[in-house]
């Protein structure tokens, strides 16, 4: 079973790739950011308990995350394996998913980050806001400020997954095809 995780700041292209990654190997895409909307758009327990966080201003804690994520995981036990998009974030979300697969006698097969220099991602980032809309992709300093909040708190993970030799860096610079076919390079090692 191929249980990858891609990995990258924002504007790196991970939810381009996962769909073309997804299609490729039969493995379902796992979203944090889709998991929320569609657990407090359908006011499920865990989206009830994670809007009561948010309305508040703080952050959803990882229980609740992790809460979502293995029930998503838990509601697809036939898939091929499982691409995580946006989790883990912090070293504890890690080991709370590589001791969730443990339970399920499975393992993370990789991480694989993809690799974009900051003004290529603010770049993309501003580009994206244009036909978004998205406010958060619209202002420079935002998109500064989840950069850096990102190389702060969410890429020591990388490091917690390369002392297990487990995760590897793909440049994430060039055309949506090549970089699809650097990912798919790594994986093939898997």
């Amino acid at each position: 079973m191929l249980n990858l995780i891609l990995f990258g700041p924002p504007g790196s292209g991970k939810g381009t790739q996962a769909n073309k990654l997804v299609e490729k190997y039969s493995l379902l895409h796992i979203s944090t950011g889709d998991l929320f909307r569609y657990n407090m758009k359908n006011d499920t327990p865990l989206g009830i308990e994670a809007k009561s966080y948010i309305e508040k201003g703080d952050l959803v804690p990882d229980s609740v995350t992790i809460n979502m994520l293995k029930a998503k995981v838990n509601e697809n036990p036939d898939v091929a394996g499982y691409i995580f998009d946006g989790f883990p974030r912090t070293i504890a979300q890690a080991e709370a998913l590589d001791n969730f697969l443990k339970e399920k006698g499975q393992s993370v097969s990789g991480l694989l980050a993809l690799d974009v220099p900051d003004e290529e991602l603010i770049k993309r980032l501003l580009e994206r806001g244009k036909d978004s809309g998205r406010k958060d992709d619209q202002d420079e300093s935002i998109i500064a400020n989840r950069i850096d909040v990102y190389n702060k708190e969410t890429a020591p993970v990388f490091d917690f997954y390369k002392k297990q030799n487990r995760a590897d860096k793909v440049l994430g610079v060039g055309t949506i095809e090549n970089i699809f076919e650097r990912l798919c390079s790594m994986i093939f090692w898997m």
